[in-house]
């Protein structure tokens, strides 16, 4: 008897997967777009000429996976552009992020183990298909606007000249693609880390209660801060005007401001300096600190953030207070077995690299000139920057020098975070220990005399 042909299995698989890589791809670039869009339109990029609007969109995606973006150009030996930025965006990170591991884990749903080369499977062709759209991005982010200069002087000279100065910019291609790889990387082990859902090789199983409930609690702390954020910021573009500009900010770099304020609230520094106008607005305490009478380093802390709003101090109260609720959390998503040292060892590592994180991913580094015949016009502003690149009103018109720098001061950072850690997991560990636990049975679980259980 002849019997049934049988179709491999290997080929559609394949291609399943595949596809499935390439829908968690799709499913960041989107939702990384979406938000980058709106946030841009509102901060007034929408009227950049030349068709600029795609190109800054595609720029601003790639500073959001830690990339940089590159500024050039001039008019040959009369007039020379010299820039960069490295900034993450990080409302635009975030969102990316979230999405992704979102389609990602409802890939894996209904299973609670999966094989270890499953798993690296689908994280390798994610990480291929990844790599290939920010190569892609990388060619569309840069573009080139004329740039009227801001001095009638100049403008005099290079009228005479027939010399019309250009300014344009270009994402850089090895350190979008190189570290917007290690964020995509980065994005998977949080998914990992953080979330009940996501399925584990039965090697890895016994160590998620070590890992999770302080990951998933110290996650919703940076949630209440974008959340106690967004709605500040609604609040303020309602009270004190310039609405889109403010929300603009909401949407490209809450966690930016946001989540420093947590390290700042449990006593750690940042270190920074701004010369030039900002462009977008940013909380009135954090713009005076920054701007020194020197132009030299500021130091961004408590002590000098509340000299110029009292209302800073509260930051430490509601760090304190989210900490310890997580702190708690956290010992009651755990096994009772886990003993108070335990947990509050654990609850410090995961604040320490939380904080790690927070001080990395807020970094920023901005700083460009336009010199004519090697002599810097006068401060145009950093928002003129702001405005070619990251959604202002226009082109640089009088595009002159400027700076921000923001450096988080990570040595006493860190260690001050895993103190806070083991204060807060110690409490939260002793509060928990009045409460139910998950996984507990609510009853003794005794069979009743006379009698079976029922």
């Amino acid at each position: 008897m002849r019997q049934p042909t049988t179709r491999a299995a290997g080929p559609p698989g394949a291609v399943r997967g595949w596809l499935d890589a390439l829908a968690v791809v799709l499913a960041g670039l989107v939702a990384m777009a979406a938000v980058a869009a709106l946030g841009l339109w509102l901060a007034g990029a929408g009227d950049l000429p030349d068709g600029g609007f795609p190109s800054v969109l595609a720029a601003t995606l790639a500073l959001a996976v830690g990339g940089s973006v590159l500024l050039d150009g001039g008019a040959g030996g009369f007039a020379a552009v010299g820039a960069g930025i490295s900034a993450m965006p990080l409302g635009v990170s975030v969102a990316g992020a979230v999405v992704m591991a979102e389609v990602f884990l409802r890939q894996l749903r209904f299973r609670a183990v999966a094989g270890g080369g499953e798993l690296l499977g689908r994280i390798g062709r994610t990480v291929l298909l990844w790599l290939l759209a920010l190569v892609l991005l990388t060619l569309g982010a840069r573009h080139s606007f004329a740039v009227p200069l801001g001095d009638d002087l100049a403008q005099s000279i290079s009228g005479a000249l027939g010399l019309t100065p250009e300014v344009g910019f270009h994402a850089d291609g090895p350190t979008t693609v190189g570290i917007g790889g290690a964020w995509l990387l980065l994005v998977f082990a949080a998914t990992f880390a953080v979330s009940r859902r996501a399925p584990l090789p039965r090697a890895l199983v016994r160590h998620q209660l070590a890992v999770r409930p302080p990951a998933f609690a110290l996650w919703l702390v940076l949630l209440a801060y974008l959340a106690i954020g967004a709605v500040t910021g609604v609040l303020t573009a309602l009270a004190h005007g310039d609405a889109r500009r403010t929300l603009a900010v909401v949407l490209l770099a809450l966690p930016d401001l946001a989540w420093p304020a947590f390290g700042i609230g449990l006593g750690a520094e940042w270190h920074g300096r701004l010369v030039g106008a900002l462009g977008l607005p940013v909380p009135q305490p954090l713009s005076a600190v920054l701007r020194t009478s020197d132009g030299g380093q500021a130091t961004i802390g408590l002590g000098t953030l509340a000299e110029h709003d009292a209302r800073s101090w509260w930051l430490l109260p509601i760090a304190a207070v989210l900490l310890l609720a997580a702190a708690f959390l956290a010992a009651r998503r755990s096994p009772r077995t886990v003993r108070l040292r335990q947990h509050a060892v654990r609850f410090a590592l995961a604040t320490a690299v939380t904080v790690l994180l927070v001080g990395l991913w807020t970094r920023v580094d901005a700083d460009y000139g336009l010199s004519v015949l090697g002599v810097g016009l006068g401060q145009g502003g950093l928002g003129d920057l702001l405005g070619a690149v990251l959604g202002g009103n226009g082109p640089p018109a009088g595009l002159g020098g400027g700076s921000l720098t923001l450096r988080p001061v990570l040595w006493t950072a860190v260690p001050l975070a895993a103190g806070w850690g083991l204060l807060t997991g110690t409490l939260g560990a002793l509060l928990a220990t009045r409460v139910r636990h998950r996984g507990e049975a609510t009853g003794t679980g005794r069979v009743p005399k006379g009698g079976a259980a029922g």
